[in-house]
């Protein structure tokens, strides 16, 4: 497949730069593998759910990545911290490939190497430091600064594990009231972690698709989770995965597509799967998404679920329909 066929014009004003007023009154559009599609609220998810499903929820949480330090010269150089490559060392982006101190705050420093790697010396614990100066690292076209509302709505309310520096944003629709009602119906919420990183967001940029690599991301699931989606299939009930992310944890794992740090207790690892058209699912049956950017690896990943032309029709008729896209958007249900 090429990229190019992935490709799809998106009005700039439905862009959502601001989350709904409420999590889940959200739009959501329905559908399904015929084709077919509805029109709904996200607060009426539960109807589409059979008692006995397995919802999967990705509860990395986003910490403040963005930081806006001072260079000897007075010269302001903002950093995103991207990936931990040991204590206090962190791969970065920043503009240019700037070598040398900068000052964060009067607790926080930091020696740049090539405008690549930043080691910090802080007064205090890192991280706490990091939550103090640092901003939510909203996606690059919500065309706004981050503000302190951004440390709340861009964050899941079952957010757990630190690590991400964006927010698996399927996840973003759920209250705490509506996973209780999905209990209460007996569906099965289980959990696993991706950190979500740069690579989720790389734009694809090889004309054909099998040209493109991902960037790996961490994870970390309970092995018995394993067991469970298994025990879900064989009686006939459905693995909803919550995200992109979340596929690409279970998905990564099941196809041998990643790398294992530990499986003593939890499985920890990493995974640099790809998923597009020809990949064959193995615990995914349905997914909670996002509406996508063009051309993007997730909007890819839910082509493969959801077939490419039928994905792409959906998107004309959300466009049309005035839908809110990206992270801060409308959802989707593909059954």
């Amino acid at each position: 497949m090429k990229t190019a066929d992935f490709d799809f014009f998106l009005p700039e004003e439905l862009i959502a730069t601001r989350p709904a007023d409420q999590r889940d009154i959200s739009r959501l559009l329905v559908l399904h593998r015929d084709g077919s599609m509805e029109h709904s609220r996200f607060f009426e998810l539960p109807s589409f759910l059979n008692a006995g499903d397995m919802l999967i929820l990705n509860d990395s949480k986003v910490f403040p990545a963005r930081l806006t330090g001072f260079k000897p010269t007075g010269l302001k150089l903002d950093i995103l911290m991207v990936s931990e490559i040991s204590p206090g060392t962190w791969n970065i982006m920043s503009r240019g490939s700037y070598t040398g101190p900068l000052t964060i705050s009067d607790n926080l420093s930091a020696h740049i190497r090539e405008g690549k790697t930043a080691s910090f010396q802080a007064n205090g614990d890192l991280m706490e430091l990091i939550w103090k100066v640092g901003l939510m690292p909203l996606p690059p076209y919500i065309r706004r600064l981050p503000d302190r509302a951004d440390r709340e709505s861009y964050q899941t309310v079952y957010a757990e594990n630190e690590g991400s520096i964006a927010a698996p944003t399927a996840g973003l629709h759920f209250t705490k009231t509506l996973l209780d009602t999905l209990s209460a119906r007996s569906v099965h919420i289980r959990r696993i972690t991706l950190h979500v990183g740069i690579g989720t967001f790389r734009p694809v940029k090889t004309e054909i698709l099998a040209g493109h690599t991902m960037e790996r991301e961490f994870f970390e699931l309970d092995p018995r989770l394993l067991d469970e989606i298994s025990e879900v299939k064989q009686r006939g009930n459905r693995v909803i995965a919550v995200g992109t992310t979340t596929t690409r944890t279970l998905e990564g794992y099941l196809s041998g597509r990643c790398t294992l740090a530990s499986s003593n207790g939890t499985i920890k690892g990493s995974t640099d799967i790809f998923i597009h058209e020809g990949y064959g699912f193995k615990a995914v049956d349905a997914l909670v998404t996002n509406f996508h950017l063009p051309r993007s690896t997730p909007f890819m990943l839910a082509a493969t679920l959801a077939g490419r032309e039928k994905l792409l029709d959906s998107y004309r008729l959300a466009i049309s329909m005035g839908y809110r896209f990206f992270s801060y958007g409308d959802a989707m249900l593909v059954l």
